[in-house]
């Protein structure tokens, strides 16, 4: 569940590196991930345009690592450089835009360091933006299993072969840990696609949306006479749809591209009565 934070103002935040952390990545799998502060993806910041993010970053890892993030606008030399083990850093920025943004750690090969987990969210509020009942934030990523930065991996990941798809760093987490809602709430969904390599065509499935938000504008509205049956997000773009479940019942959400559905970007929506 999302919760909306207070804004106007400044938000102090630490992030710190753990590259040895063991995780359930799919029922019954385990796997060793990089991350930022011990989750996948890592911890979700949330604000008003024009507040400003105070980041200590702090690399508690065992090899090098940085951070960027998408949601602030500066030269990247400094704040984005690569830190060594027990090296920290100060990386400051005003959120200027609103939108679903994504961070992720600026080392290179990038594509490894995401995909072993270092990847989060940044939800700043379009202005005006009215209460749902209920809030939800879906990040999708790839799945490589291995040793990461190994050489197996490294070839799954330049061939394009993930083992699965996750949305928050599970594959198929939400069918055994249902979302919930009731009958007749208005739920918001927020999705950013970490990737590094895939999107997500977010669906849900017997329900349309009536409200799609995507990288900073509003593409439907409630009330307009359109609907909409996908949130359809490019690696790296961020955004929410609204729907209102109209009965009880289980609901799947899935990425509507099928394979990447069928590996794992799947879970479900139990939905009570009112």
């Amino acid at each position: 569940t999302l919760r909306q934070e207070p804004g106007g103002g400044e938000h102090v935040v630490e992030i710190r590196v753990d590259d040895r952390v063991v995780r359930e990545v799919a029922p019954g799998v385990r796997q060793r991930m990089w991350t930022f502060n011990g989750t996948v993806p890592g911890p979700v910041l949330r604000g008003r345009v024009g507040d400003v993010f105070t980041v200590t970053f702090v690399n508690g890892g065992s090899t090098g690592h940085g951070i960027d993030f998408h949601a602030g606008a500066t030269a990247p030399d400094g704040p984005m450089r690569t830190i060594q083990p027990g090296e920290r850093l100060t990386y400051r920025f005003r959120a200027d835009f609103a939108g679903a943004w994504l961070y992720h750690c600026s080392t290179m090969p990038m594509s490894q360091h995401i995909a072993n987990g270092m990847y989060g969210a940044v939800i700043i509020d379009p202005p005006g933006l009215a209460r749902a009942d209920r809030e939800y934030l879906l990040v999708s990523g790839e799945l490589y299993l291995g040793e990461p930065g190994g050489d197996a991996q490294v070839v799954k990941l330049r061939e394009g072969r993930p083992d699965g798809w996750m949305f928050n760093g599970a594959a198929a987490g939400y069918d055994h840990a249902p979302l919930e809602a009731k009958a007749g709430e208005r739920v918001r969904i927020w999705a950013v696609a970490a990737g590094p390599n895939s999107g997500t065509a977010l669906h849900v499935v017997g329900v349309p949306f009536d409200t799609l938000y995507e990288e900073g504008a509003y593409r439907l509205r409630a009330g307009d006479p359109g609907g909409a049956q996908v949130l359809d997000l490019a690696p790296a773009q961020g955004g929410f749809a609204e729907l209102v479940f109209p009965e009880p019942g289980t609901y799947p959400v899935v990425d509507h591209l099928m394979r990447d559905a069928e590996a794992g970007a799947h879970g479900l929506f139990r939905v009570s009565a009112p």
